[in-house]
This record gives C-alpha cells, structure tokens and sequence, in this order.
C-alpha cells in the first residue's frame, strides 16, 4: 500500500511515522515542512493542566496520548540519533493573586474530578521548587507527572527519517475517480496516485480543491522564546503555568536554558503579530516569574492552530480514499502519537481498538451538521 500524507507538520509526520511502522510505503508533501503550528509550539505533555470546564470527551485523549509519548520519543531520537528534549520536571500551575487562587482551586476540583493527581500547595511551597517565582505568588497546583518536549526536535528528527520521502510542494486538489480519492495534484501541474490520502494540513485542508469544506477555524497565537542572563541560567527547573487577573500564560523551561514563553489566542484572521499580545505575555509571564524582563528575546513567533467546533480532532475517513487528521486546536504536540496512530491505522483498513470507549466516536469528522459532500461514513 502507497499512501501520500499531505501536510508535514507535527501531525502529518507522525502518521507518516506510524505509517511505516504498519509497513505502508510513504510519501509525504508540504510546501513548507514544520514550518507552521508545531514551529510555534512550546511542547508541554500536561494532560492535567490542559483540563478546561465541559470538554469531558477530551481527557481521555489528553492521558493515553500522555502515556504513549515516552515509547514514541525514545523511538524517534533512536531512528533520528537525536535528542528531543523530552523532559519530566512537572508542572506548577501558578496563581498570581488571591482572585485568582480561587479560580485556580476551582481548576484543580475539575482535574480532580477528571482523574488527574495533583496536588494544591501554597505560594511558600511553590517558591522552594522554583525560587524565581514571584513573591505575590499565592498560591499553586502541583503536576508532578507533567512532562515537556521540544516541538522542533521532534519535527526535525521526523523530517531526517523521511527525507527521501518528502516534497517540498503545494497540493492544489485531489484526484478522485467515481466518489473516492485516488490521488492529489501539485500546483506544478504534477499528479501523484495513492492508495490512501491522509490530509493532515491543518486549517489548510479547506483550500485543497476537491476536499470537502471542514469545520475548522484558525486560532492564531503569538509566541516568545528567550534567553536568560548566564549568571540565573536556568531560570526555572520546569514548567510553570499560571493564572494572573484570570488570564492563562506559561513559560517552559528547555534543557538548554532556553524559555518559551505563551500563549496568546484570537480568532480575527490576522497573521501578523499582535503587539498588545507581546505587551501581556511579557506583563502577565513577570507576574509570576519577574526575571523574564532581565531576558533577551531571540525569537517571536505567530502561527494559526487549527481548531475545530468542540476543540477535539477531526480524525477520519471521509471517502473510501481520503482520511482527515487535523483541528488539534493547542492539544497537537501532546495528541500527535495519538492522532498519528490512529490516522494510519484508519487509512490502512485497521480500527484502533486500543482507543478509549468512545474515543473513536469522538473524534469523528461526521460528528457535526457538516455539508453535503462530507458524507456519512464509518471510521474503520
């Protein structure tokens, strides 16, 4: 079996892995390879700390896929002979003032009730694992179990393993023959066959012509990585998320001393970066860590994530050649083992038992009032 993935990013490249490893002969194509979300993404494994009110159907993709990323990454460093920065240092969720402690033990009811562990602990005490918390620090939710990788690592160790499956191109369409996808086109005119299409392009599969109009949207966010001063290198041990007057920020922490610090969101179609963005990012990430202002800012970076609906993955067949893996929304980093295997297990023929009960329905493209040319199809 030949299978094109169209898209190679964070998504697109573990099918592609996952893909071989079910020994299906792979090519992948992007015009520009892991140059879009997964270039911004800071990489935080933290199921726990992803848990927001009323998306119940979500936790248990966030944990299984949580589970599967150790495997994945030692996996890929030894294919790639890399180093992916994987790391197992936890996480704080911080509050920045008292208001917002109430907010954050609200938080941990429902990480509690998710069945996550985790653990509130006061300011004093968050301070004694990360001395460069703040002093207005009020107080903390401890995820010893959080984990973080380095997105780009990840990315580029994927693109070595395919180098010689990949092609660097746009796809223009897709060639189907009597209702099913048998192909794509490139924008140089070329035409490529496949037994099975996985579109994993993100919010860009709606402009492929011939593919159906998805319910995906872009979410842009703007991102900043930064360096800290030699002298208070490493500024922080792990990964420290927060609450300040009820917005949520974060900084991780990489292996090399490196910080990325994030992350904001808006849906009003504009690609470039947003100062006012910058300005509370920078504002909010000193609330609780004040040595950021003594940083330098060696990167800053806008990329659009896209998100679906209910913010879960479009993960599916949508005709008998074509399978959609995309609208990851902020979840891509943490869910693509997940999303990757199952994307390849359906575009081969295999259903993904190993999946949560439900979890399959759940991530169906057909779970929307979707147009009439996405039809109605099973997912195995």
């Amino acid at each position: 079996m030949h299978v094109i993935v169209v898209g190679a990013g964070i998504i697109g490249l573990t099918t592609a892995w996952y893909l071989r490893r079910l020994v299906a002969g792979v090519t992948v194509i992007d015009p520009a390879p892991a140059r879009g979300a997964s270039h911004a993404a800071a990489g935080m494994l933290a199921p726990a700390a992803e848990v927001v009110w009323g998306q119940t159907s979500l936790y248990p993709l966030l944990r299984t896929a949580a589970e599967m990323h150790p495997e994945f990454a030692a996996e890929v460093a030894g294919a790639a002979d890399a180093e992916l920065g994987l790391t197992d240092t936890g996480t704080l969720v911080c509050a920045g003032d008292r208001a917002d402690l109430q907010a954050l033990r609200e938080l941990r009811d429902a990480q509690t009730g998710a069945g996550f562990s985790t653990e509130l602990i006061t300011g004093t005490r968050a301070r004694e694992l990360e001395p460069s918390l703040s002093p207005s620090v009020a107080g903390a939710v401890r995820i010893p179990e959080d984990q973080s990788i380095d997105p780009r690592r990840v990315t580029s160790a994927l693109l070595s393993v395919f180098a010689s499956e990949l092609i660097s191109q746009h796809v223009s369409g897709l060639v189907r023959e009597g209702g099913a996808t048998v192909g794509v086109e490139l924008a140089d005119g070329r035409r490529m066959s496949a037994d099975q299409v996985v579109l994993a392009a993100g919010s860009a599969a709606n402009t492929i012509a011939g593919a159906p109009q998805l319910p995906v949207r872009e979410v842009w966010g703007d991102v900043l990585r930064l360096r800290a001063p030699a002298e208070r290198t490493p500024l922080l041990r792990g990964t420290v998320r927060g609450l300040v007057n009820g917005r949520s920020v974060y900084v991780v922490a990489r292996p090399d001393g490196q910080l990325v610090l994030g992350a904001s969101s808006r849906e009003d179609g504009r690609s470039g970066t947003d100062a006012g963005a910058v300005h509370r990012l920078l504002s909010d990430g000193q609330r609780l860590v004040p040595g950021i202002l003594d940083c330098e800012i060696t990167e800053i970076t806008t990329r659009a994530r896209p998100g679906s609906p209910d913010d879960l993955p479009l993960v599916g067949r949508i005709d008998d050649g074509c399978v959609v893996s995309t609208g990851y929304f902020r979840h891509g980093i943490l869910l693509a083992p997940l999303g990757g295997r199952v994307g390849a297990e359906i575009a081969i023929g295999r259903r993904p038992d190993w999946l949560p009960p439900g979890a399959l329905d759940s991530v169906s493209p057909q779970r929307f009032e979707t147009p009439a040319d996405l039809p109605v199809l099973s997912t195995t």
